[in-house]
């Protein structure tokens, strides 16, 4: 089955970097879109970048272009998030997710940016 296991997260200073991995399972990693959404207390979960094969194009939310950048390992079955330049309304919980037929997310994994 289709298993997305996110890791990464934590406290850190504004101005700070967070690389977040997803590892996934069950499918052809390599032959689907990978994305990273967040959602903060009290807002509606939101896209925050795709990674889409094969050639890996990319797509951001405005919110975190110039900051964020999302890559894929396909060996390892893997996507990441490097999150730099950290504000505090970046604090969310950040979830991977993928769509194979059905829809999967991952656990979340909390960011709290904060001085």
């Amino acid at each position: 089955q289709v298993q997305l296991v996110e890791s990464g997260g934590g406290l850190v200073q504004p101005g700070g970097s967070l690389r977040l991995s997803c590892a996934a399972s069950g499918f052809t990693f390599s032959a689907f879109a990978m994305s990273w959404y967040r959602q903060a207390p009290g807002k509606e979960r939101e896209l925050v970048a795709v990674i889409r094969p094969p050639g890996g194009s990319t797509t951001y939310a405005d919110s975190v272009k110039g900051r964020f950048t999302i890559s894929r390992d396909n060996a390892k079955k893997t996507v990441y998030l490097q999150m730099n330049s950290l504000k505090p309304e970046d604090t969310a919980i950040y979830y991977c997710y993928t769509r194979v037929v059905n829809t999967y997310w991952g656990q979340g994994t909390q960011v709290t940016v904060s001085s």
